[in-house]
């Protein structure tokens, strides 16, 4: 019989190399990460959105609130003219005359209502012979209280209508602006999701659904047309203080659309799929990375379980 204690010493030097190793690549890694956060939080992109490097016009959907608005605005700040695509005339008039007011840069408007599938010949009209730099595929609608799929009023017209909105718009816009980028090699094609399509939403499901729609079919594309010039990324906000998340007042982690804005348009061509501002960054990480799939699960539940029983209670009291 082999004593211990010869067995031990057999091992001890390829263990004591196994860890040396294991070691030096956790610390590889961790430095890699790091350099990396402070790329893509510190230091940006510089200026890789410009007109200069992508191209005169930036077109946004959804363009008269909240994000989008806020991406139009800066945009236009940064020297971009803008097209404004959104369902009110009224509202792109306004957001028309702000923009050129204080940006001085010209802007176009296009009424739509991407509820409806008929709309794009219009839209493709619209955008001829324009060099289109940048594209943000903003508009999106969700529930207006978190339900039980089948519980959702008028289900099969918010199934048509959600998909059409998050869905389909991505496709077709992206669809009539990316052969025009593909010939020129150049151009960025910003596609805003969401943290709720990172994981599944209970009681928001389709929506839920549709947001992760965006962010596979945004990492596909990446895949598909950045070997030509092109980029595609995929933005997954966690809350930020607009009228479709229902928050009124900024905070640290729910920032307003200018702040979150300001700090996603920095990651673009270093994330291609990316939560956009840093705090949002380290809850996709916490979320995703730390949190097992089936306690996150729970609590999604219990938290819409929440907003769900307030909302019924608030409508019964009205």
């Amino acid at each position: 019989m082999i004593p211990i204690e010869h067995v031990f010493r057999a091992v001890e030097t390829p263990l004591f190399w196994l860890g040396a190793v294991t070691a030096a690549w956790l610390s590889v890694c961790s430095v890699y990460r790091l350099l990396a956060g402070i790329k893509v939080w510190v230091l940006g992109n510089g200026k890789l959105v410009s007109p200069a490097t992508l191209g005169k016009w930036a077109v946004v959907t959804g363009a008269t609130d909240g994000i989008g608005k806020a991406y139009a605005e800066e945009l236009a700040r940064r020297g971009f003219s803008i097209v404004l695509i959104s369902r009110s005339q009224e509202k792109l008039d306004e957001v028309s005359k702000a923009i050129e007011s204080k940006c001085g840069v010209e802007t176009k408007t296009i009424a739509a209502d991407f509820s409806s599938v008929n709309i794009y010949s219009k839209i493709e009209d619209a955008l001829a012979g324009l060099e289109i730099g940048v594209l943000v595929n903003n508009v999106g609608i969700s529930y207006t209280y978190p339900e039980f799929f089948l519980s959702v009023p008028s289900l099969d017209t918010f199934i048509d209508t959600l998909v059409n909105v998050n869905i389909t718009s991505v496709c077709q816009m992206t669809r009539l602006v990316l052969p025009q980028m593909a010939e020129r090699k150049k151009g960025a094609i910003l596609n805003i999701s969401s943290a709720s399509g990172m994981h599944p939403v209970p009681l928001l499901t389709v929506y839920s659904a549709s947001k992760a729609f965006v962010d596979f079919f945004s990492r596909g594309l990446q895949a598909e047309y950045k070997s030509k010039g092109i980029i595609i990324q995929s933005v997954l906000p966690f809350f930020v203080a607009t009228k479709l998340s229902k928050i009124r007042r900024a905070t640290l982690d729910k920032p307003s659309p200018e702040r979150y804005v300001a700090a996603e348009l920095n990651t673009v061509g270093l994330q291609t799929q990316t939560n956009g501002y840093l705090p949002h960054a380290i809850m996709g990480w916490v979320t995703t990375a730390l949190l097992p799939a089936s306690i996150l699960s729970r609590h999604m539940m219990g938290v819409t379980l929440s907003q769900r029983a307030r909302y019924l209670k608030k409508q019964k009291q009205g």
